[in-house]
């Protein structure tokens, strides 16, 4: 079974902290999503520093989020369990809550599975701004995605599945839309238009890249 190894390296690519997943998670505490594969236990698919000497990460099979304390090698932090479903790129806002698309795939509670946009205060865990669709199952991307505080106070979404990128204002309204035109042939010989994750620039940041 396959488990996620974190590593920061220099800029000659030396390694100089690294954090191996298997030695901290537990197949009781940390069990994979019901019906996923048994190949792969945690599948990271985001990690990123923030404040405090932390490094954040998503593990998808076990729709867990969590905190590692840099010096100590020590979750300090986690969401998982019920409140999340094989959930992507959280992210740490300016005012210390964590925003995470939350996927809703493969959720035990729901009948008809459906996305949503969470942010969490990580001091109670309680969810203090949510966005969903009515009905829920209306906006659903199973995988990929990914969702961004702006610096206007919207947050920019990616419903990844279906190439939708779109925001939403602070009261939920969606306030621009852009569907991917742009269709190829995947590994499976389907035609699909989808987008990992959109990224937003302000006009003055375009020239710099």
């Amino acid at each position: 079974m396959w488990a996620d190894v974190i590593v920061e390296v220099d800029a000659l690519g030396n390694r100089v902290w690294e954090w191996h997943s298997i030695d901290h998670l537990d197949f009781e505490r940390d069990p994979i999503t019901f019906n996923d594969s048994r190949d792969e236990w945690s599948h990271g698919n985001t990690v990123s520093e923030v404040s405090d000497n932390r490094v954040m990460f998503s593990f998808r099979n076990i729709s867990t989020v969590g905190m590692i304390d840099k010096v100590s090698g020590e979750i300090v932090w986690r969401l998982g369990g019920e409140a999340l479903a094989q959930q992507h790129d959280p992210s740490e806002l300016a005012n210390g809550n964590i925003l995470i698309y939350d996927n809703g795939s493969h959720s035990p509670h729901h009948p008809l599975p459906f996305s949503r946009v969470i942010e969490v205060n990580p001091a109670t865990n309680q969810i203090v701004w949510e966005y969903f669709d009515t009905p829920a199952y209306n906006f659903f991307s199973p995988y990929i995605s990914g969702a961004r505080r702006l610096p206007n106070g919207n947050t920019l979404i990616t419903e990844g599945m279906f190439g939708r990128m779109f925001q939403v204002a602070p009261n939920g309204d969606v306030v621009w839309e852009y569907i991917n035109p742009h269709f190829y042939e995947d590994v499976e010989n389907a035609v699909v238009n989808r987008v990992f994750r959109a990224t937003h620039y302000l006009p003055e940041e375009i020239s710099r890249i």
